[in-house]
């Protein structure tokens, strides 16, 4: 490994053990059970500025880093307590319920801080969006005619959206009840990172070979994007990591890492969106009940500004040095949980 990413790797695994054993001493004896019990962690039920603060920072930092944001937030979900049954309650004390099942149910913290941690995602992506103006007016510019390359590259992105679309609708509360959890999250976080040894071996030596790699993202066919749509997929299972996904996609077909990330990213504001929006629409009303919206504003702002230095960060550090180390980052994340369940 680098110079660069074992110094990457030394500091996040540092961070992170010093912020998990901060987080568990404030719950003494619950070493992140898997099971989401009240009496197991601290019985909150709300979702607090410092809370907000924390989510808002791991979401934007991890958002585009192929480590699975999703993965993080539900860990870090669980040393802030923010896993509980504790039923939410309205401005007026009243329990908020929806109906889950077909069956009236109490809304959670554990439902609302899954939620939030959907939904912050808009700082993430508005992040984007702004870094990358250019690309999105070039789009628009082809939507109106006036831009062929502009128009294959939104056609691209709607194809590659198109997949994870259709399985996200038809399985999402499967996927939720299932595994939103650290045993799975664990199992997706270390396959992940094999993965990724394995996809930057491949492009290695197709590079040694002299396999040209210098597809331009404006001039991917449809099959390509299809083939980063598909890859997408994979990472509705938390802690696999849809940037991973989308920049190995990119790079079997044909992509430089830089320009990998880049359309991970511009597909990422239309995957992420739609999440956002599905998941406003789906619990909108609940969490307004039940959470301030002081919160989610913070959490949003965080994340906002979080995203933009992740972003330009990474994609300067992909085309260096590749994705090697976020692989050992993410054994190293693995067996530090896994030892914290242990011990």
């Amino acid at each position: 490994m680098s110079k660069p990413g074992r110094i990457i790797l030394c500091v996040c695994t540092a961070a992170l053990f010093f912020c998990a054993r901060i987080f568990a001493a404030e719950t003494p004896g619950s070493p992140l059970p898997e099971t989401r019990d009240a009496k197991s962690s601290a019985a909150k039920n709300d979702i607090s500025f410092t809370d907000s603060v924390i989510l808002g920072f791991v979401e934007g930092i991890t958002e585009f880093l192929p480590v699975s944001s999703t993965g993080h937030l539900i860990i870090t979900n669980h040393f802030l307590g923010l896993n509980a049954d504790t039923p939410l309650t309205n401005s007026s004390g009243e329990t908020v319920y929806i109906i889950q099942d077909g069956e009236k149910k109490p809304y959670t913290i554990n439902n609302a801080a899954n939620a939030y941690c959907i939904i912050i995602q808009l700082g993430a992506i508005a992040a984007v969006a702004f870094i990358y103006r250019k690309s999105l007016l070039r789009m628009l510019k082809g939507l109106l005619g006036k831009d062929p390359a502009g128009l294959k590259l939104l056609i691209n992105i709607v194809a590659a959206f198109m997949p994870a679309a259709l399985i996200g609708i038809t399985f999402n509360d499967l996927i939720e009840s299932v595994l939103f959890g650290v045993y799975p999250v664990i199992f997706a976080l270390f396959a992940g990172g094999v993965l990724m040894l394995f996809a930057q071996k491949w492009y290695d030596n197709k590079k040694a070979a002299h396999n040209s790699m210098d597809t331009d993202m404006y001039d991917m066919s449809i099959k390509q994007a299809l083939t980063v749509g598909i890859l997408q997929c994979v990472a509705m299972w938390p802690g696999t990591s849809r940037s991973m996904m989308t920049i190995l996609g990119g790079y079997f077909a044909g992509l430089k890492p830089a320009q990998a990330a880049q359309f991970s990213f511009l597909l990422g504001l239309v995957t992420l969106g739609a999440a956002c929006f599905f998941k406003i629409v789906k619990e909108g009303a609940n969490i307004s009940q039940g959470i301030s919206l002081v919160p989610l504003a913070v959490g949003l702002a965080v994340a906002f500004v979080s995203a933009a230095l992740s972003v330009k960060w990474l994609v300067a550090f992909l085309t260096k040095h590749g994705l090697a180390p976020f692989a050992w980052y993410r054994f190293v994340l693995a067996a530090l949980l896994l030892a914290l369940l242990v011990f």
